[in-house]
C-alpha cells in the first residue's frame, strides 16, 4: 500500500492536532503536525499531502467569530493553493472549529465547484452555553462523503449498532447510527431555507443529529445539543471529498473512550457475547480517507 501522507494543521489556539495525528496514524497515514505559518510562509507546501485536516480547537480565541480569523488568514494567503489542493482530488476534513473555517472559507457547500462563497453559518449553540458530551449521529447511506462510506453495513465495536428488521426478517448488521464526542459553543447549523433544501436534495447532507434509537431528533435537546436546522451536523461538497462536522471522530480513538464501555462490556459479557474491539467509528472515518487514497 502507497503510504498516504496527511497535513494536520496546528497553532493560534488549535488544540486537537495531537490526537487528530494519532488517529491518522491508526488510520495507516503518515500525519504531519504542521504550524499554520509554515503553510503561509511556504516552508511546508500542500504539494507533499493528500489529506488536509482543518482540526478543532478555538482558532485565534474565536475573535470575532469562531473559525472567522482562521478562514480569511488562510483564504487571503494561501487560498488558490488549497484551492488547487482540492482540484488535485485530495481530501479535506474539518471537525469542529475546522468545520467553522470550512464554511467561512467557502470550502463548503461548494455548490457546483463554487469553493469560495460563503453560505452557511455554524453560529452559537440554543441552549446558550458550551456543549460536552456524546451524540447519536445518523449517518446518510446516500451521501457521497468519502469519509463516510460503507458506515450503513460497516461492523463497529461495543453498542455502535443494531440489526434492523427489514419485512419481517434479519438483515445483516448495520450501523447507520453511530455515537461521537462534541464539545463547543458556536456549532448550529444554519442557512436559508433553499440552501438546507439543497444539501438534502443533493445528498450532501452527510450526518444529523438523533434519539438513541437512531430515529431524528428534530430539534430536541440534548439530543441535538445546538439547535441546528434539520438536526444538521455534518456535510460534504458535491464530491464528496471535502467533509465538515461538529462531532470529533479522533477523540473517539478507541472503545474505551466511550464513557459507557465498561456498562457495555458487562451487559456483552453477560448475554455471552463477543465484545468487538475493532476499529472505532471515529477511526473508520479516517481510514476510509486512507482507502480512498491509496484506491485513487
Amino acid at each position: 500500500m502507497k503510504m498516504v501522507n496527511a497535513l494536520v494543521l496546528a497553532g493560534y489556539g488549535l488544540n486537537c492536532d495531537n490526537e487528530t495525528a494519532y488517529a491518522l496514524e491508526l488510520a495507516g497515514a503518515s500525519a504531519s503536525r504542521v504550524h499554520i505559518n509554515s503553510l503561509i510562509d511556504g516552508s511546508v507546501t500542500l504539494d507533499n499531502f493528500q489529506i488536509m485536516v482543518f482540526v478543532g480547537g478555538f482558532s485565534w480565541g474565536d475573535d470575532h467569530g469562531a473559525g472567522v480569523i482562521q478562514a480569511v488568514r488562510l483564504k487571503t494567503n494561501i487560498g488558490d493553493k488549497i484551492l488547487e489542493f482540492v482540484d488535485k482530488g485530495n481530501l479535506v476534513l474539518g471537525i469542529c472549529n475546522g468545520f467553522q473555517t470550512l464554511v467561512n472559507m467557502g470550502l463548503l457547500p461548494g455548490f457546483k465547484g463554487n469553493y469560495k462563497t460563503r453560505s452557511i453559518a455554524l453560529t452559537f449553540n440554543d441552549c446558550g452555553n458550551f456543549r460536552d458530551d456524546w451524540v447519536m449521529l445518523k449517518v446518510n447511506p446516500l451521501s457521497p462523503c468519502v469519509f463516510t462510506k460503507g458506515f450503513d453495513t460497516l461492523e463497529l465495536p461495543v453498542r455502535h449498532g443494531e440489526r434492523s428488521e427489514v419485512r419481517g426478517q434479519r438483515s445483516e448488521v448495520r450501523f447507520d447510527k453511530i455515537e461521537l464526542p462534541i464539545r463547543h459553543g458556536e456549532g448550529k447549523f444554519y442557512s436559508d431555507k433553499d440552501i438546507i433544501q439543497r444539501l438534502t436534495k443533493n445528498n450532501q447532507v452527510v450526518i444529523q443529529y438523533a434519539m438513541p434509537d437512531g430515529n431524528p431528533a428534530e430539534g430536541k435537546f440534548p439530543f441535538n445539543p445546538n439547535g441546528s436546522i434539520n438536526d444538521i451536523a455534518g456535510i460534504c461538497d458535491p464530491t464528496g471529498r471535502i467533509f465538515g462536522l461538529m462531532p470529533h471522530p479522533e477523540a473517539f480513538n478507541h472503545w474505551t473512550n466511550h464513557p459507557d464501555w465498561t456498562r457495555d462490556k458487562e451487559k456483552i459479557k453477560r448475554r455471552g457475547g463477543a465484545i468487538n474491539t475493532g476499529a472505532t467509528a471515529g477511526i473508520r472515518m479516517f481510514q476510509n480517507g486512507v482507502d480512498f487514497i491509496c484506491s485513487r
